[in-house]
């Protein structure tokens, strides 16, 4: 009788633990709406994602002490100038890093994209944030559909006609 009631409490604790292994129940999910949130860009602007709502979105969490960051941002902002501006936004956020580093970098580079400042990481822990670069597109109606984890080639015809099939929806 004590082995089975010794069981039947390492099952319950198995089972507790398995319950608790999926994302939190507030984070991003591909298929669920993006979680809400309201960042300053670096001229001061105010963004808040729900207000985009019929616009396809890029949010790109990143750093600039991030190698991989830094070099797929040429490609993006080829991304961000190609597609149409009423259609189509996309949002680099700043992810615990220094500011002043992504102005030097921003200008260095010549990037036009709104750069955003989550220096307290806020938005990044409701997005679930694992590491950066991390990428979510959100589609019209404000549901994550693709997340995207490293850097990518954002300039690829392939990731330009995935961008495009979601604002034609």
């Amino acid at each position: 009788m004590k082995k089975l009631s010794s069981f039947a409490l390492l099952l319950s604790c198995f089972l507790l633990l398995l319950a608790g292994c999926g994302p939190p129940p507030d984070v991003a999910v591909v298929g669920k709406p993006a979680p809400d949130f309201t960042l300053v860009d670096r001229q001061g602007k105010t963004w808040t994602l729900s207000e985009l709502k019929g616009q396809v979105v890029f949010v790109n969490f990143w750093a600039t002490w991030c190698a991989p960051c830094r070099e797929e941002m040429p490609a993006m902002q080829e991304l961000h100038e190609k597609l149409p501006k009423d259609k189509f936004k996309m949002l680099a956020i700043l992810n615990k890093d220094e500011p002043a580093l992504a102005d030097s970098f921003a200008a260095k580079l010549g990037l036009t994209m709104p750069i955003l400042n989550d220096q307290a990481n806020t938005v990044g822990i409701k997005y679930g944030l694992t590491g950066v670069p991390e990428t979510f597109i959100i589609n019209k109606k404000g549901i994550v559909v693709r997340k995207f984890l490293g850097p990518a080639q954002w300039n690829a015809p392939r990731y330009i006609q995935m961008i495009e099939q979601f604002m034609e929806q």
